[in-house]
């Protein structure tokens, strides 16, 4: 499925309203973020919520949390903070710590983080939700997409499509970070994403 067309198909949608909705939009960091906002901040009112359980190490999830407050303040967008509750991370985790990288560890990885930002965009009456996952040329768009179409039937909120890494999104991210100075991390942050990095360090050396 062509979630870029999708995509569009919304904020040609959304043109035609007479008030911008409001997006409630999980983030993973704020590289990613930077390109994404640029596309949808002039359709709609956008809330960022950094939920990332899967950041194991206190000292990097601050780190990144903080340069989203950063860069979402310069853009004067609003920030919904949340606990690091990696604890939830672990636990959906348990019988897959041998799964490789892109594998259905990380499959329940986008369901959780999803799941959390749809629940708080219905209890707090978003139009729409939302992920910047997919912006990352390492993240399974279909996936992603797929597990936001059967929580919108859920919750009864809009989930908006979206493969934001489609018309360059990855490299104007990367544009991005080098203009506002962003923090830009080498993986994703649970400790298996790190072992990998880590590993294939070791064979370039």
């Amino acid at each position: 499925m062509n979630y870029e067309i999708q995509f569009e198909n919304i904020l040609r949608e959304v043109e035609l309203l007479t008030s911008k909705p409001s997006l409630f939009l999980h983030c993973c960091c704020a590289p990613c973020s930077s390109a994404c906002i640029e596309r949808l901040f002039p359709y709609f009112y956008i809330t960022l919520f950094f939920y990332n359980p899967n950041i194991e190490v206190e000292e990097e999830y601050e780190k990144r949390k903080q340069e989203v407050i950063r860069f979402a303040s310069l853009k004067n967008i609003k920030v919904f903070d949340s606990p690091h509750e990696k604890e939830a991370f672990q636990k959906i985790s348990q019988g897959h710590e041998k799964d490789p990288e892109r594998g259905q560890r990380c499959y329940l990885c986008y369901q959780l983080r999803l799941r959390k930002t749809a629940l708080l965009a219905q209890e707090n009456g978003y139009d729409y939700f939302g992920t910047t996952l997919s912006i990352s040329p390492f993240k399974n768009a279909n996936w992603i997409n797929a597990i936001g179409e059967a929580l919108e039937k859920e919750v009864k909120v809009h989930y908006l499509y979206a493969d934001f890494k489609k018309k360059n999104g990855y490299q104007r991210s990367i544009e991005l970070s080098k203009e506002y100075g962003l923090y830009r991390q080498d993986y994703c942050g649970c400790s298996y994403s790190k072992k990998e990095r880590e590993a294939k360090k070791n064979e370039t050396m």
